[in-house]
């Protein structure tokens, strides 16, 4: 998931990692397992300026220390200069408005009140202090009013109107790429936010969509400041991992599971034998802030749909998808139907499958699978019939281990260099901080943060946040990005380490691209750089590198028992791992799609119980849903990815496709030549043209589906 903020056409991202270690993987001369090695000591960014200023490159980090108190004044001191020169774009006479003068200087000033705005997000999530948070709040509320009211500026609206008229009637320059995507783009969004219309209308408009940023915020903040736990005994807890059981043991003896902790929920999930004990906490994970946010997120989807209407648009799912590759709502729901439709056959021989286990163990014929019982029977089924224990496979992955190996190969594909630096400030005492040079030339491009544990009032899933976008400056300098990977992995307990499921490294992999994404980019233009694409393409580079984390090659290059580093793990458990995975492919899609329909279906239409219509609808692509709830209550992604989350699967698509030029490549998944030319064609380039076409650059043709049906099971050889 990726979160950062653009004026026009916001988009969302975030991330976070660990520690550098020698490379461990060999291959020949031409492959990324060439690796480069982290420095072995912890430098500083002062170290770097030189290199820096000789590239003309900006490499600087963001104030990440505010006081609660010093917060207000900062962000209204940089919304005075904004509005400053705003205010004299605006004031320019229209007949000599240039392409310059309006929408590239318009964009520009926008730059430093979006980069505040992001900070604010990564201090609103991370910040230990209460009232820092509170503060950032308000100013991240401001901010979006603000925003708001800059989107539908008159003045600003008719300066750029003037050249648009000017340039198609030929009286200008012609614009081309970035250039002439940008002025289409800002145009093509001005007409979206309904100059097109009366006044009055547009007036409406904008004080729907502050009234929505209100009601967004209450929602997000009431899921991050949500903390529930349930106690059970020890025989309650049986089937629970060793680890787990005594890093959550109570000085009664009882343990705690921190149900808004997803490491807690799923371990309860995928291991407890009691069925009560999963029933009781599913309800309890699905219950979270249900009584502040069910009805806000009523509210949250009814102004949606009038904004929608007051523009011009059936519905919210087409204003929001317009812009995207799917085009309209409609396009994107037949999509999500097809793939359950196809999904059908093989979904009804696993939820045979797990029946049958769980008839087994329970002496029931009668046995059905229920919302609370299909992780912990794929489990089993993993256990038991595969040889695949994911307990068992954590010792494998040592979060230390699998960090340094992750960086390894984005170091090799990627021809760069990752540095271990001091943060000037750390808001948590484990935060780690890196620049990423070019390995060979030495230019510093950016810089990324780590934030990897669990904590109070922390953004509790996993997400890579942008801090500082990149964009060319006036002055030809180029400012550098820099983002923060904000994580919740489980902390070693003891003597023992940091462990990851092999799921936790698929999401490391796959956050760690946004990463990339954001710290690699060269696009001109903030509003273009790192993953400022189209929503339902975000997700493609990053979740084409959870194919990495399925290669022998790859993962022997760092996954090693961690009493004793010489055992790699064995190639037959890989293959094990991926027979278990395709065996359970369609209850796992089913759930992706569950979620991408409930998501669209809240907003194609006029809605009056959104948590109702995401329970029938995951009813009905899986599982009945436990009554009495309302998991979207708690489902963050509803206000950065609304009818957004078939992205997902839309994007998985690609990314299936994307990688297959690595498993053609002569060294696979460590080829440096595919690695430099995924960085050239698409991570480099981000928003700046077209997506398709950077698609087509990288592949050398068109993308299909193809390979992302075999990958479900359900394609052609």
């Amino acid at each position: 998931m990726v979160v950062s903020r653009i004026l026009l056409s916001a988009s969302c991202v975030i991330l976070a990692s660990v520690s550098c270690q020698t490379p461990s993987a060999t291959s020949s001369n031409s492959s990324a397992s060439a690796q480069k090695s982290s420095a072995p000591t912890i430098g500083k960014l002062e170290d770097f300026q030189a290199a820096a200023k000789e590239h003309g490159v900006i490499l600087g980090l963001a104030k990440l220390d505010w006081t609660a108190s010093a917060i207000g004044p900062e962000v209204d001191r940089i919304l005075a200069r904004a509005d400053a020169s705003l205010n004299s774009i605006g004031k320019q006479m229209p007949e000599y408005a240039s392409f310059s003068s309006s929408i590239v200087d318009i964009e520009g000033t926008v730059y430093p009140v979006v980069s505040i705005l992001n900070q604010l997000w990564l201090m609103k999530e991370t910040r230990v202090e209460d009232d820092v948070r509170a503060a950032c709040n308000v100013e991240v509320q401001k901010i979006d009013a603000w925003m708001v009211a800059v989107s539908y500026r008159q003045d600003l609206y008719d300066i750029c109107r003037a050249f648009a008229d000017r340039y198609h009637k030929g009286e200008c320059e012609p614009l081309l790429g970035e250039d002439l995507k940008l002025f289409e783009d800002t145009m093509r969004d001005y007409r979206r936010s309904g100059f097109d219309l009366d006044a009055s209308t547009r007036e409406e408009v904008a004080a729907l969509q502050n009234k929505l940023n209100g009601i967004t915020n209450q929602f997000d903040t009431n899921i991050t400041e949500a903390a529930v736990s349930l106690f059970f005994t020890t025989e309650e807890l049986e089937g629970l991992p060793d680890s787990f059981l005594h890093g959550s043991k109570q000085d009664d003896g009882t343990h705690e599971v921190r149900v808004t902790v997803t490491s807690d929920f799923s371990a309860v999930m995928s291991n407890a034998r009691n069925a009560s004990v999963r029933k009781k906490t599913n309800i309890a994970r699905y219950t979270v802030a249900m009584e502040e946010n069910g009805p806000l997120l009523n509210q949250m989807v009814q102004v949606r749909a009038e904004i929608a209407h007051k523009l011009g648009y059936a519905n919210w799912a087409d204003y929001k998808i317009e812009p995207k590759m799917a085009g309209t709502g409609a396009q994107a729901i037949a999509f999500c139907e097809d793939l359950v439709a196809g999904l059908e056959p093989k979904f009804r021989e696993e939820v045979a499958t797990l029946t049958r286990i769980k008839a087994a163990e329970t002496g029931d014929p009668a046995a059905e699978i229920l919302w609370w019982d299909y992780n912990y029977y794929t489990n089993k089924l993993m256990k038991n019939e595969y040889g695949v224990d994911p307990e068992a496979l954590r010792r494998y992955f040592k979060l230390d281990d699998v960090i340094a190996g992750m960086f390894d190969v984005y170091q090799g594909i990627f021809d760069l260099e990752f540095h271990r630096i001091e943060p000037p400030y750390q808001w948590i005492d484990d935060l780690e901080l890196y620049v990423v040079t070019d390995a060979s030339t030495g230019e510093p491009l950016g810089c990324f943060y780590l934030d990897l544990f669990p904590r109070p009032g922390k953004y509790n899933h996993f997400a890579q946040f942008d801090v500082i976008g990149g964009r060319q400056l006036s002055d030809g300098s180029y400012r550098r990005p820099v983002a923060a990977l904000v994580c919740n992995f489980t902390p070693g307990v003891g003597d023992e380490p940091a462990l990851m499921s092999h799921g936790e490294v698929e999401t490391i992999f796959h956050e760690f691209g946004h990463a990339m994404h954001t710290v690699l980019t060269r696009a001109g233009y903030s509003q273009f750089a790192g993953g400022a694409v189209p929503r339902d393409f975000v997700e493609a580079p990053s979740q084409m590198f959870e194919s990495w984390v399925w290669d022998v090659e790859v993962l022997q290059g760092f996954a090693a028992d961690y009493e004793d580093p010489s055992k790699k793990i064995p190639a037959e458990l890989i293959s094990q791992m991926k027979a278990a995975e395709l065996a359970t492919a369609a209850l796992a899609y089913r759930r992706q799609m569950g979620l991408a329909l409930a998501d669209l279906r809240m907003h194609v239409s006029d809605v009056a119980d959104a948590g109702a219509v995401c329970n029938a609808t995951n009813s009905e692509t899986l599982f009945p849903v436990p009554a009495g709830t309302n998991f979207a209550a708690y489902w963050g992604h509803l206000t950065g990815y609304d009818a957004g989350y078939y992205g997902y699967g839309w994007a998985d698509s690609i990314a299936a496709d994307l990688a297959t030029a690595f498993e053609n490549a002569p060294d696979r998944f460590l080829d440096a030549e595919v690695g430099m030319r995924l960085r050239k064609e698409i991570y480099e380039v981000g928003g700046s043209r077209p997506v398709k076409d950077s698609v087509y650059h990288f592949l050398g043709r068109d993308s299909d589906n193809r390979a992302f049906l075999r990958q479900l099971g359900i394609g052609e050889e």
